[in-house]
């Protein structure tokens, strides 16, 4: 089962949808996302560019992070990752699997894995600040 991005980011996100992103499994304290690797994404020794997997870890983490709350989004404060192996080639498919592991009023703990089929390649844990405005761009504004 594949959700719209649209299900669970209500404004968009033009950044994953330009990758062709997946999200498998939403809720629970959890998410599920998968890419199909192109040959964009790879480095010079043509293998996932390392950006790739922390953004798909990213990603998990913070849908995780909000999902169960009335949180409307979630804000990266910190992430530490750990590349295990090279994550894929061209044509491989990519799926990261976040987890909260403890939340509290306005923060949030999180770890995700990535996986290429039976490989585990990358693992990163993260803290997310629940963001409870859609309209958390206008603070970025000038006056």
């Amino acid at each position: 089962m594949s959700l719209a991005l649209t299900d669970v980011f209500p404004q968009g996100n033009p950044y994953l949808q330009e990758l062709g992103v997946q999200v498998l499994d939403y809720g629970d304290d959890r998410a599920v996302m998968a890419l199909l690797l192109k040959p964009e994404f790879m480095n010079s020794w043509q293998v996932a560019q390392g950006g790739i997997s922390m953004t798909l870890m990213d990603v998990a983490m913070g849908l995780a992070a909000r999902a169960g709350t009335d949180a409307k989004s979630s804000a990266t404060v910190e992430m530490n990752s750990s590349f295990l192996q090279p994550a894929g080639r061209a044509g491989d498919t990519l799926v990261a699997r976040g987890h909260t592991y403890h939340r509290s009023t306005t923060l949030c703990f999180c770890q995700a894995e990535l996986w290429n089929g039976e490989k585990l390649v990358a693992k990163a844990m993260g803290t997310f600040k629940l963001v409870r405005r859609l309209d958390i761009s206008k603070k970025l504004e000038h006056e």
